[in-house]
């Protein structure tokens, strides 16, 4: 990969770089408790919150641990979530995905979308051999969601990671290299 945030186009959406403009729409949907209730952050209460996110975000990709694409739609350049890797280990080819998506757009299909087609670029372009997701077992939305999109339930793994004040329990899902066509 170049020093360009690469782009990623599918048949609804442009993934892209997420930048300082673009924090007063993630606030708006990183406030709501229903959308970071599973992903082990308060809601967000300011633009601050909004920045420091997008800060972690260039700090992936500076460090070489992950990159986060802000999803659109083709139609709008406001950002209505995220999706993309975090915790890469190049040594071993593999690394986790995240997501989350504006209540506003649950249930359309945005998120497989999205998820689809930075899985495939990982395998593509990253040379990973194997993609993690970890998610809280209430979470039913997106264990269904990795599910259809070729991820492999693992296991449980107890007490995995200390947020918001309280130990949680995650599921291990993966998906490999060879489960797909790129």
């Amino acid at each position: 990969m170049n020093n360009k945030f690469p782009l990623i186009e599918t048949e609804r959406l442009i993934l892209r770089e997420a930048t300082k403009a673009d924090a007063k729409d993630m606030l708006a949907y990183l406030s709501d408790p229903e959308v970071v209730k599973h992903m082990g952050l308060e809601p967000f209460q300011s633009i601050e919150d909004a920045c420091d996110e997008i800060a972690w975000y260039e700090s992936i990709v500076k460090n070489g641990t992950g990159i986060r694409w802000g999803i659109t739609l083709k139609d709008d350049n406001q950002v209505i979530g995220s999706c993309g890797f975090l915790n890469r280990v190049p040594k071993h080819y593999r690394t986790e995905v995240g997501f989350e998506l504006s209540k506003e757009y649950w249930g359309q299909g945005i998120a497989r979308e999205a998820l689809e087609a930075v899985v495939k670029f990982g395998f593509k372009y990253l040379e990973l051999e194997r993609i993690e997701a970890l998610i809280e077992p209430a979470n039913l939305p997106s264990q269904k969601l990795v599910e259809r999109s070729g991820f492999q339930k693992e296991g449980l793994l107890r007490h995995y990671e200390y947020t918001c004040g309280k130990f949680d329990d995650l599921l291990m899902y993966s998906i490999l290299k060879e489960d797909i066509h790129i």
